[in-house]
This record gives structure tokens, C-alpha cells and sequence, in this order.
């Protein structure tokens, strides 16, 4: 069946694609015997490289502490940095210079540094004053928090700017303030639109906690693979068992994502209730007398309505 945005392949189309698909699926398939059979040859599949993951003292001595450290980081970085973030981003949409310039400024400035500099420079300004077995987490929270609030604080701008320019419209004709237009209007209806973007971000944070192990020595998953190596010889199988460690942190991270996003999307849809009479009429009553010079019908004032029978006016022979 043809939609608008393609036609329904014909026979030759139909023909066509499953050669395409088959020759693809030859390609990955001698990819994956070339990569295996090149690991095999240089003995990274070799049983003895493999058993120590088989071993609960690789998980508790070197694996486990790791994924901890970066699981701690990415966390803290994560909730520092999504309401900071957010803050910079709806300041950037002030009315007021004395706030949106400065707003401007931290955002651009800390989004142009790559992440691993503000690692290194706050790991040097936290010498001193920080006790050198958690200076290297001090350091690395602080360089993503940085780096990856302003890039959350983009984010959270472009999606309150790419709403209709009348839903921040109808705020003000109901006599909203640009605050209370913000946080009951605009936001609850941005975050539904940015939520991808914003779980890509905490993807990267994940990611990221491995270059305070590469340059500051915090001691995260891949640093302690790397001790792990050293001592059993498994470079390879090592690296393997990282990257899927990885992979699964970040499956779980945008599976939740997708859910709460589908979750915002259903609550959305079943917020509305339908007013009885009676809450009718209250509002009506409340909106009168809200409204100065109103009467209690709601109209625009006078005697109020005769609700009972017309009075008979006097017969006179």
C-alpha cells in the first residue's frame, strides 16, 4: 500500500532488495569469520584468556569497583548537570540582558572546551585542598558537569524555541506571567519533544567517565581493565567484555528513556476530565467575580436574572 512518504515497491523493486539484502548479509558474515578467525590465529580466543572472567575475583577485585566508580560519576554528573543545564537554558531566554548575556557566555565558553581540559584543569585546581583519593572523581564530575551543561542548556532552549509560537500566546492572554507560561505550559510540553536529545547526552556522560582513567587516573571500568590485563594477559578478551559491559549500561539507559518518554506521551493524552454542572457552575461563579463590574451570570453586569416564575402584573378594569 502507497503512503505519502514512499510507493510500494514493485516485483523488479521486490527483486532488487532481497539481492541487496543477501549480498549484505554475505558481506557481515565474512566479516565476522575474518575478524574471528584473525583473533583465533593470534590466540585471543584461547580458553586461558577467557577463564579468569569465569572467576569472581576479576569481578570483585578489578571489574566490579570499576563499573561502581563509573556508574558514581556518571550519576552525580547527571544530576548536577540536567537542572543546571536547564537553568542556563531558560535563561538564555530572558527578556533581560543582565541575565540572558551572561547565561550566553558561560554556555558558549564551556561548550567550545573538549571535556578532558576541564578534567585536567580541575583536577590541578582541586590539588591542595582535596584529598588525593577522590580528587580524580572531584575532577572528572566536575569536567562533565561542566562540558555537559551547557551543551544540556542547547538543548533545553531549542526545544521551548521549536514549540508554536502560540502556546506562549495563549499564556499571556490568560493573564500568565512569562515564569508561570514557562513551567505550565512551555516545559511540560518541551521536555516530551527533547527527551531524545537529552538521553543522548547521558549516553555521552557514560562515555565519557573513561577519560578521567586515561589522563587523571580515576580509577573507572576501563582503568581497571587495564590493571586486569596487565596481571592476566587478556588485553583483547578484555577490551570484549568492557565494550559489552558498555553496550548494556547504555541499552538500559535509552530503554528507560523510551519508556518514560511513552509514559510522558499517555498521561498527556488521558489528563483531560470532563467538568460536571456543578463545577461549571463554580467556574463561572469564580471567573465572575474575578472579573470587576461583572454580574453573577457572568455577563457584564446588572440586576441578577429572575431564576423563578414571571411575577402577574395587576389586572385594571
Amino acid at each position: 500500500m502507497s503512503s505519502v512518504l514512499y510507493d510500494t515497491p514493485g516485483p523488479r523493486a521486490k527483486a532488487r532488495n532481497l539481492v541487496l539484502s543477501v549480498v549484505f548479509a554475505a558481506v557481515l558474515a565474512a566479516g565476522v569469520w575474518w575478524l574471528v578467525s584473525a583473533l583465533g590465529d593470534k590466540g585471543h580466543l584461547d580458553w586461558a584468556k577467557w577463564k579468569p572472567f569465569t572467576e569472581s575475583s576479576s569481578w570483585t577485585v578489578y571489574l566490579l569497583p570499576g563499573l561502581g566508580n563509573t556508574l558514581k560519576a556518571a550519576a552525580l554528573s547527571m544530576v548536577i548537570a540536567l537542572p543546571l543545564g536547564a537553568v542556563f537554558g531558560i535563561a538564555r531566554l530572558s527578556d533581560h540582558a543582565w541575565i540572558r548575556v551572561p547565561a550566553g557566555t558561560v554556555v558558549e565558553f564551556f561548550r567550545a572546551i573538549p571535556v578532558l581540559i576541564l578534567m585536567v584543569f580541575a583536577n590541578e585546581m582541586y590539588s591542595g585542598t582535596v584529598e588525593p583519593d577522590i580528587r580524580p572523581l572531584y575532577a572528572v564530575v566536575t569536567g562533565l558537569v561542566l562540558y555537559n551543561a551547557s551543551v544540556l542548556a542547547e538543548i533545553v532552549r531549542a526545544g521551548i524555541l521549536s514549540l508554536p509560537r502560540g502556546q506562549a500566546e495563549a499564556g499571556r492572554a490568560i493573564g500568565l506571567r512569562k515564569s508561570q507560561t514557562m513551567r505550565y505550559i512551555l516545559l511540560p510540553q518541551a521536555v516530551t519533544a527533547m527527551l531524545p536529545a537529552i538521553v543522548s547526552q547521558l549516553v555521552v556522560i557514560v562515555k565519557d567517565t573513561a577519560l578521567g582513567g586515561a589522563m587523571i587516573g580515576f580509577t573507572e571500568l576501563l582503568r581497571s581493565r587495564g590493571t586486569m590485563s596487565a596481571f592476566y594477559g587478556n588485553t583483547i578478551p578484555s577490551f570484549i567484555v568492557v565494550a559489552v559491559i558498555f553496550v548494556l549500561l547504555n541499552l538500559l539507559l535509552t530503554s528507560f528513556a523510551s519508556w518514560l518518554e511513552k509514559w510522558l506521551r499517555r498521561r498527556k493524552k488521558s489528563s483531560g476530565a470532563v467538568l460536571g454542572a456543578e463545577a461549571v457552575d463554580d467556574a463561572k461563579t469564580v471567573g465572575a467575580k474575578a472579573r470587576p463590574g461583572a454580574g453573577p451570570d457572568g455577563g457584564a453586569g446588572g440586576p441578577p436574572p429572575v431564576t423563578g416564575p414571571r411575577p402577574t402584573p395587576p389586572h385594571h378594569p
